[in-house]
């Protein structure tokens, strides 16, 4: 199995890219991985937040290869233990699912229609995180659930 990550904007704080890049270089060893980043648009008024979550939501779903399960990141979406996710993921490779693709938008979110297309809808925390600091969780996340699966100590 792939694990595909489109993310609306770059990693800007030195911090974030250092954690990102490590826990990246972690799991490729596990599972091929690859992160796509697409232009964040930047607004002045709450009426452009809709078109921005549009046209950015657009820019992912043509990055969304067929037969991927998609998980897009929310925090209104379902809550799960790092083991519940380890065993989805297990699940999915069992099953020969080809790829996960895993969405994270903007300072906005996602577009409605992202959400609808989303086969699971997750949620990292209740709590509102900054779409930079939710990569850095979830790329940790995706390395623990690999460690869990081999039943290897990161996990405690």
């Amino acid at each position: 199995m792939r694990l595909n990550l489109l993310c609306v904007g770059r990693l800007s704080l030195p911090y974030l890219n250092d954690g990102c890049a490590e826990f990246a270089e972690r799991l490729k060893r596990y599972l091929p991985l690859s992160i796509t980043e697409i232009k964040e648009h930047k607004t002045g008024s709450k009426q452009d937040l809709l078109r921005i979550k549009a046209t950015e939501g657009g820019h992912l779903e043509q990055r969304i290869p067929g037969g991927a399960y998609v998980i897009a990141l929310d925090q209104r979406g379902k809550s799960l233990s790092s083991e519940q996710l380890a065993e989805l993921m297990s699940n999915h490779m069992v099953r020969s699912i080809p790829e996960w693709t895993l969405l994270i938008g903007g300072p906005y979110g996602l577009s409605d229609a992202l959400i609808n297309r989303a086969d699971l809808i997750l949620s990292l925390s209740s709590m509102t995180l900054t779409h930079q600091m939710a990569r850095l969780l979830l790329l940790e996340q995706l390395y623990r659930c690999c460690t869990i699966i081999r039943n290897e100590p990161y996990h405690h």
